[in-house]
């Protein structure tokens, strides 16, 4: 009997592409064969991401896009899960009569009964990565416990949950197996973990237990959340042999006002003694953070504010988003009084003064060696990371080399050139 395939989309953040790597390996174990397009594929599964507006827009127009695909017999079933379906699963299914079934967060085992496969438990933890093979997200945790007013993770994601430390260290050690290099740790609030088990925030211990898992090199942070941040973290850091000095932590604003009604359990005084204090502490560490512009009570002045303190503290790396009305959330109520027009010109002028940060931070790096991983071959030239960049959000290192460097290796380059974005330079 010839084997099926099924073709996976995969949209949103690194935690929903954890999830379809998980599906596809059960799939693949249970004599399924995966394929890259959706061309002749029995089943096409979209996961999707509800997390903003633009966001369920991309989801509902795949999901679209796919459904045409399946009436004009380039795929056979349509099945869609992931957080989109979580929040909307009965107007989805009133309104999208071509999807054959639909699944929400957490339910692997339902998907795999649609495709009359079965979970294989012994398989816990393998994935098939869609990630080039030398880097890889690791997710420590489902959920989240905050509170945060414009947050509708919560909604779709349920409560915190931990996973156990073993089944973790265990993946950890298959990907490292596997030839992973850069592992990069994420959960909705990584801070969280171990609170729900073990009564304390237990990332710290967690952390070092990775750093001594061999065949890694390189292990990154994301997700911190500010307010409750164990600082015991800040020394394992400093201190661990693979852990980079990166973290990635989103503090949305920094108004008192604002901080207030976001919910976000911090003040700006709390806020700023904690960012300086990583600094001090972790010398040499890249801060990345998200900002919401836009959020109901923004006013000139609380906008100014944040573009002040943008400057002042000189993040390393920055993400901004423009406030969304997100139904369920205890922000809902205040409507949405920012015009979209104001909400892109704040937008703008954050990322202006943080494309100026990032032009002096690099015309520092100037004549500097750094370590660099290399990401993949363009063209002529090769395209790799520093510590201090997340792949796919970060800055890269263009390099040339008079030598073939092939992915997933490390190279020292001595930087030639720099941009706003992107450094330039020559492998040693």
């Amino acid at each position: 009997m010839k084997a099926k395939k099924v073709h996976i989309v995969t949209l949103g953040c690194p935690k929903n592409q954890v999830d379809s790597e998980v599906l596809a390996a059960q799939l693949k174990a249970n004599g399924y064969t995966l394929s890259e397009t959706p061309d002749g594929a029995d089943i096409a599964v979209v996961n999707t991401c509800g997390f903003i507006d633009a966001a369920k827009q991309e989801s509902i127009e795949t999901i679209l896009h796919v459904a045409q695909q399946k009436k004009s017999g380039t795929v056979g079933k349509v099945v869609v899960t992931g957080c989109l379906v979580e929040r909307y699963k009965k107007e989805l299914k009133e309104g999208l009569t071509e999807v054959d079934a639909f699944f929400g967060t957490n339910e692997i085992k339902n998907v795999l009964n649609e495709f009359q496969a079965e979970y294989k438990y012994e398989m816990a933890g393998d994935r098939v990565l869609t990630t080039p093979p030398h880097y890889a997200y690791l997710k420590i945790s489902e959920g989240c416990d905050n509170p945060c007013s414009f947050c509708a993770i919560p909604l779709m994601r349920g409560k915190h949950v931990s996973r156990p430390a073993d089944e973790i260290l265990h993946e950890a050690g298959m990907l490292a197996a596997k030839g992973v290099k850069e592992l990069i740790v994420v959960g909705q609030d990584t801070t969280y973990y171990g609170l729900d088990t073990q009564g304390k925030r237990a990332l710290p211990e967690l952390m070092e237990k990775l750093d001594k898992v061999a065949g890694l090199e390189w292990i990154r942070l994301m997700y911190a959340y500010p307010a409750k941040f164990p600082k015991e973290l800040l020394k394992v850091m400093r201190d661990g042999k693979k852990i980079l000095k990166y973290i990635d932590i989103p503090i949305q604003h920094i108004s008192d006002k604002l901080l207030k009604s976001m919910r976000r359990g911090i003040t700006r005084r709390r806020l700023e003694e904690f960012l300086y204090a990583i600094r001090e502490k972790v010398p040499g560490i890249a801060i990345r953070t998200t900002l919401i512009v836009g959020y109901p009570g923004e006013g000139e002045k609380e906008f100014e504010e944040l573009l002040g303190f943008v400057n002042e503290f000189k993040f390393d790396r920055l993400g901004v988003f423009t406030y969304s009305v997100e139904e369920g959330t205890t922000a809902a109520i205040l409507g949405d009084p920012v015009p979209q027009e104001e909400k892109e010109r704040r937008h703008a002028a954050v990322m202006e003064a943080q494309r100026a940060i990032m032009k002096g931070s690099n015309e520092k790096k100037v004549g500097a060696t750094l370590q660099v991983i290399v990401d993949r071959k363009d063209g002529d030239n090769y395209v790799g990371r520093t510590s201090h960049d997340a792949p796919e959000i970060d800055s890269e290192v263009i390099i040339s080399s008079a030598k073939a460097l092939d992915a997933g290796t490390f190279a020292d380059v001595t930087i030639n050139d720099s941009y706003e974005h992107d450094l330039y330079g020559t492998a040693v």
